[in-house]
């Protein structure tokens, strides 16, 4: 059978097919009632108990992760340098708004735009090497920003930024009121996870998956792969950007622990934990993660680490597409024998 030789007769051609742990298009009732039971759930988490502060943390590692996963999960490039999106957003906004008397608004608007930037020189130095070289790559272009937060005067070195204010959103709404920023991190969060739906359920987005799962078929049918996963990249980069923005505003300061290797590990434990490829998967793996460590720090200490890492590694020998995406095959399997 001969191959289309454009973007346009490959796409009429192609007809990509979902594979078994992920959702498909066009949302089926059940994702659809779990997709709104989960948001009830989370309307209503401050009414029941649950500290806003910690669902605020969770909700900004929750869309971290889904950040990470529109690259790895749904275009399967493999990054170790997604914590330099995050931490240093996370001081430009901390930054503006304490120094500068930026507005949270626009505090995060610059935290996207800075994200979105860094993602493109990252993108143009590493998106032509792939696999191990690809990580690497993102890795030490990641170091770099490390030391130069560590070096740069306005970060606080060590110290990082302590003291940064909410302020008020569009100058009406005051954040100071943890409910109320609580349901504005919600909002976004929400905005965000609807607009990743998406982009990976558009023509793009079965792009990205034609190019993770066989990339040379991609560019026999006529596709700049380079062009798409440099979007890809820039995409993920920006809210991941937007992930460590937020989480300043929330937690009132920025700390170097935000840019460091070890996040870029974190934010990789909790999507293969949740489910690589799944949209529900990296929200379980970073509600899981930011359990563990919100329960169990003020316990053991630093043994939280080794405690995660046990569970880590439990979960990829019993839950090797992670618990969503063998969840999600399990019940692929049951309609099947029906």
């Amino acid at each position: 059978m001969s191959l289309p030789t454009s973007p346009a007769a490959g796409q009429a051609a192609l007809h990509p097919q979902p594979a078994a742990t992920e959702p498909r298009a066009g949302l089926p009732r059940a994702v659809l009632i779990t997709y709104l039971a989960l948001l009830g759930l989370a309307l209503v988490a401050p009414a029941i108990g649950l500290y806003p502060v910690f669902m605020m943390k969770l909700l900004c590692f929750a869309l971290f992760a889904c950040a990470f996963n529109l690259l790895l999960g749904f275009t399967g490039l493999l990054s170790f340098g997604h914590a330099a999106f995050f931490g240093f957003s996370a001081y430009v906004t901390g930054w503006l708004v304490k120094a500068h008397n930026w507005t949270p608004e626009l505090g995060l608007l610059a935290g996207l735009v800075v994200a979105a930037l860094l993602g493109l020189v990252f993108g143009f130095v590493a998106i032509r090497r792939q696999g191990i070289y690809f990580a690497m790559i993102t890795l030490a272009l990641s170091q770099m920003v490390f030391f130069l937060c560590l070096q740069a005067p306005f970060t606080g070195g060590e110290d990082g930024l302590q003291g940064v204010m909410r302020g008020k959103l569009f100058g009406v709404l005051s954040l100071v009121d943890d409910r109320v920023m609580y349901y504005v991190v919600l909002a976004i969060f929400v905005a965000c996870f609807v607009g990743i739906l998406r982009i990976v359920t558009s023509p793009f987005g079965q792009v990205l998956k034609m190019i993770r799962e066989n990339e040379a078929r991609a560019v026999s049918l006529g596709y700049n792969v380079d062009r798409y996963k440099l979007l890809a990249f820039v995409l993920s980069a920006s809210l991941a950007g937007l992930a460590g923005s937020l989480k300043t505003l929330v937690m009132k300061f920025a700390t170097l622990t935000d840019v460091h290797w070890t996040m870029s590990g974190e934010v990789i434990l909790m999507s293969l934990l949740g489910g690589v490829g799944t949209f529900l998967g990296p929200v379980l793996g970073a509600g899981i993660v930011i359990s563990l460590q919100n329960m169990l720090a003020d316990k053991v200490g630093e043994w939280v680490t080794v405690i995660i890492g046990v569970i880590f590694v439990l979960c990829v020998l019993a839950f090797r597409k992670g618990i969503v995406g063998e969840l999600l095959a399990w019940l692929d399997r049951r309609r099947t024998r029906a």
